[in-house]
């Protein structure tokens, strides 16, 4: 599949990836969740959708979905390695910055990881 194809694919599943991510910790935080374990819930559940959705569409060959525990353990590991970085950016941006500014560099994190994620899954998760 060509890389402009995966590329779109990819963009569109991860703004849906993001909305749901987004508006999991905003609302957990605005009910109280402290700024890390909201992040982390938050990227759960865009990630449960992403894994299935990437390896459903984005990066299927011919139909045949690239899906399965094996895919599944590589994309846990580079989402733990991914997950540490956001969690690590987002976080501090809301102890300095205050919770208002964490809610808005979030979708700039995750946009900024996209972008490496994007290659990585590529190469070696759904390969």
């Amino acid at each position: 599949m060509s890389l402009i194809r995966q590329g779109s694919r990819f963009i569109l599943i991860g703004l849906v990836q993001l909305v749901v991510d987004w508006a999991v910790f905003v609302g957990a935080t605005a009910l109280g969740v402290p700024t890390v374990p909201a992040n982390v819930l938050g990227r759960v559940c865009g990630m449960l959708l992403g894994f299935w959705l990437n390896g459903r569409y984005t990066f299927a060959a011919d139909g045949d979905h690239r899906l399965g525990w094996a895919r599944f353990a590589r994309f846990l590991a580079l989402w733990l390695l991914l997950t540490a970085v956001s969690t690590l950016l987002v976080s501090t941006t809301a102890q300095h910055l205050g919770l208002a500014y964490a809610w808005l560099a979030k979708p700039i994190v995750e946009g900024g990881l996209a972008a490496v994620s994007f290659l990585l899954l590529r190469r070696f998760v759904y390969r």
